[in-house]
């Protein structure tokens, strides 16, 4: 993909989406934390509304080590996966206090060391929490990405993170990195992409499938 096809795609959701962020509620960096580590296989909305009770309840790492595993399920049997992640959460918590003095690492070598903690969650913490510039690849982003032709079909979503950062000026990663998002969220969905009116039509492999499929449906209707 050219250089000047990468610009257009850019420019274009910053113009559908130029207030794009993350849409997890927090405070601080710890916070951020335990609401990526708790978003995976949820969605955001879920997440907030149950975020807003727990970190009321919850300040510090200390608070969620402090009450029985069984007590922080309950706060947050609402989430999917809530028994996996309510360990994780402890075990988060307690590497913190032991290996880090209380507050959640800067980096992203010592961010994907906490338990829940993958590439993903590490990305959004670093560029969010600490404005280091980073690219988190999630379902929308490997999606949009995949479409529109930044990644291939087949790349595994690292090839994908690799393939985002190469080809997009490393002071542009994060915003667009919630542009992605953004854009497959509300415009670019998994089952009901928006294709007919969609500005990226011109490039994204899947939309002139997609395109192409309805209007040959209308040709056999019209000739049946």
């Amino acid at each position: 993909m050219v250089a000047a096809t990468v610009r257009h795609i850019l420019d274009t959701m910053g113009n559908m989406f130029p207030e794009a962020h993350c849409e997890l509620i927090h405070s601080n960096a710890f916070e951020l934390t335990i609401a990526v580590l708790l978003s995976a296989q949820c969605t955001d909305e879920t997440v907030n509304k149950v975020t807003k009770d727990l970190f009321q309840k919850y300040r510090s790492p200390q608070d969620y080590i402090d009450v029985p595993l069984e007590e922080l399920e309950q706060d947050i049997r609402r989430i999917g996966l809530f028994r996996n992640k309510a360990k994780h959460i402890q075990s988060l918590c307690r590497m913190v206090i032991d290996q880090f003095e209380g507050d959640v690492p800067r980096t992203h070598e010592q961010l994907v060391l906490l338990p829940g903690v993958g590439r993903k969650t590490a990305n959004v913490v670093v560029s969010n929490a600490f404005e280091i510039p980073a690219i988190a690849v999630d379902t929308h982003v490997e999606r949009v990405a995949k479409r529109l032709g930044l990644a291939g079909w087949n790349d595994s979503v690292l090839e994908v993170e690799k393939k985002l950062m190469k080809k997009i000026p490393r002071d542009e990663w994060t915003e667009t990195h919630h542009r992605l998002i953004f854009f497959g969220r509300y415009h670019c969905k998994a089952q009901n992409p928006q294709c007919e009116v969609c500005p990226l039509l011109d490039v994204c492999r899947e939309g002139k499938k997609r395109m192409k499929m309805t209007q040959n449906r209308k040709d056999k209707k019209n000739i049946g």
